[in-house]
């Protein structure tokens, strides 16, 4: 009688503490699986997960050419982080794949706090989600490396997402400055060759050597995250109002970044067709 005694309330304890266990699972780290539809008009699936305690957002999924685009956004450091795996063309001397890091300022509204992300549930998993908003494409002229060993000094995320990248991490010359005003080291950036500057350099799609230095483009876009929180307004018994959290609005947006390469051969799928 005893025993059983104690074995019911250690089952009660466990099963406590492993509800405890999963609270904070949930409040720390959370993921969501988001079907979209491409503009290639496949659908793929997004996994976007957030993280309380990094205070960060990570959005991910795979193109129709088999290109894994992942987007980090870092609220401790404002910074907003996009990499992109594209598979090589190893019948061109490509390796199996290439990868590339935008790296830029987070500005705000741009995506929902990581703590309102982390709530986020849907009711029909298997729905094919449409963005309500549909935001202009943004230009982006990409005039710097970052060296990747001192990266850190930026976000904490960068070595992780970019390692891959190594000697193809980029960032805008406007940002660059926003850092250094901060204290940020200078030696963490190289400036690299800008066309307004160097009127020889031509587009990559134009440039026929493969060995020729040139300036190549590269466009993605996020087809559908939770960019604003939607408030509604109530009344209580004494007619006063306020305001609450009652759902989220979706964006989708394209971004076009154009930056400086050292060879053709790095930039192959930006050819005229």
């Amino acid at each position: 009688m005893f025993a059983s005694c104690i074995s019911a309330a250690s089952v009660r304890i466990l099963t406590r503490l492993c509800a405890l266990v999963l609270v904070v699972a949930v409040v720390l780290g959370s993921e969501l699986r988001v079907r979209v539809r491409l503009a290639d008009g496949l659908v793929t699936e997004e996994v976007l997960e957030a993280d309380s305690e990094k205070d960060a957002i990570t959005l991910e999924f795979k193109q129709g050419d088999g290109t894994l685009i992942t987007f980090v956004a870092d609220f401790k450091q404002n910074v907003k982080i996009f990499r992109a795996l594209i598979l090589g063309e190893l019948e061109r001397g490509q390796n199996q794949y290439q990868a590339l890091c935008f790296i830029s300022r987070l500005n705000r509204n741009e995506i929902i706090p990581s703590e309102s992300m982390a709530r986020l549930r849907q009711k029909n998993p298997h729905a094919i989600r449409l963005a309500e908003e549909r935001r202009g494409l943004e230009q982006l002229t990409m005039s710097a490396a970052v060296n990747l060993s001192r990266a850190w000094q930026l976000s904490s995320h960068i070595h992780n997402m970019c390692s891959e990248a190594r000697e193809a991490i980029y960032t805008r010359e406007a940002d660059v400055k926003h850092w250094l005003d901060k204290g940020v080291d200078g030696s963490i950036f190289e400036v690299l060759p800008q066309t307004t500057e160097v009127p020889s350099f031509q587009a990559c799609h134009s440039t026929k050597d493969l060995w020729q230095p040139c300036l190549c483009t590269y466009s993605l876009r996020l087809e559908w995250y939770p960019c604003l929180l939607k408030y509604c307004r109530s009344r209580d018994n004494t007619s006063k109002a306020s305001t609450y959290k009652c759902g989220i609005k979706s964006c989708s947006k394209g971004y076009h970044f154009t930056y400086y390469v050292p060879q053709k051969q790095l930039c192959l799928w930006d050819e005229e067709t």
